[in-house]
């Protein structure tokens, strides 16, 4: 399924298939609000006739799309979310050209659609790095990391990937999340560890305010009281809710032999029980949040302000 007012990659795709009726064209631009509409209209004349013949559809955007409509499509949508599950959103990012693109200035509250498209993905493909020297890509590599801290990273020729890194992400799949969460404390410079008795690194961030997009991750021992958080989570979507693009975490809570997993599309949250903690198995949260103009010193704060 593609959406874009041109469909140049469609034909292209079609003259190498043998059922070219598998490949469904939206001709209306930019995924606005009119555009989810048939969005929906698609995806559920497709449940209707194709159910019991498919295990993906894969929702190809223009080059200028925002991610966010066609999430919360899935989200949102009663009849949709009944039928499909969100996998995951899979970002290519040309090397040679990206920091172009992620560093172009654009008119005050016009957001950079290629900053938005890293900040929503769960897997980023660095295509073309043959094109690129080895300096060059330690820099995108660091640009990257510092908008999107979770997304798992393939390096790659051509487009080739294995088929298994763009389909089945389970990026929305919270005992998948559960099972395979871990924060790599060198992909992000407002990456924080704090211990349960105060002691914490990289202080010199504690007031960073970032105004452009980012992600903050905290890792930390100590058990969370729920409600408390349930509580913050709530103030922070009410008040920073459009800012907040992507949300993490797997929490250590009071009166639990479980972990908590939770994860969040701006306003939307969802949160479950997840894996029983190991008998020796230190009970670590774990956080990320990628949006714009976050402030990590607060972020923070009102995490700790959660701990029992």
């Amino acid at each position: 399924m593609q959406f874009g007012e041109v469909d140049i990659d469609g034909s292209l795709v079609a003259s190498h298939s043998s059922v070219s009726e598998d490949i469904i064209v939206v001709n209306n631009g930019c995924l606005c609000c009119t555009v989810r509409g048939d969005l929906v209209k698609m995806l559920l004349k497709l449940v209707k006739e194709k159910q019991d013949k498919f295990d993906h559809i894969v929702i190809e955007t223009t080059g200028l799309a925002k991610p966010a409509p066609v999430i919360e499509t899935f989200c949102s949508d009663e009849l949709v979310s009944r039928y499909l599950k969100l996998d995951g959103v899979v970002t290519l990012v040309d090397s040679k050209h990206a920091m172009q693109h992620l560093n172009e200035v654009k008119p005050r509250f016009v957001v950079n659609e290629a900053v938005e498209q890293v900040a929503y993905a769960d897997r980023i493909i660095f295509n073309k790095i043959d094109l690129v020297s080895e300096a060059e890509l330690e820099v995108l590599t660091k640009k990257i990391k510092h908008i999107n801290g979770l997304a798992q990273i393939k390096l790659a020729k051509f487009g080739s990937v294995d088929m298994d890194f763009v389909l089945g992400v389970g990026g929305y799949d919270l005992e998948r999340f559960d099972s395979e969460a871990h924060l790599d404390s060198s992909c992000s410079v407002t990456h924080q560890h704090e211990a349960g008795h105060g002691h914490h690194t990289g202080h010199h961030h504690d007031h960073a305010h970032d105004s452009a997009v980012s992600s903050v991750s905290i890792v930390s021992e100590g058990t969370l009281d729920l409600d408390e958080f349930d509580d913050w989570l709530e103030r922070l979507i009410e008040e920073k809710g459009e800012d907040l693009y992507r949300m993490k975490g797997i929490l250590s809570v009071s009166d639990s032999d479980q972990r908590y997993v939770f994860q969040g599309v701006h306003s939307t949250l969802d949160g479950c029980p997840g894996k029983t903690w190991g008998p020796n198995e230190k009970r670590i949260n774990k956080l990320v949040f990628i949006g714009r103009n976050l402030d990590e010193f607060s972020l923070r704060k009102g995490f700790k302000g959660c701990l029992a």
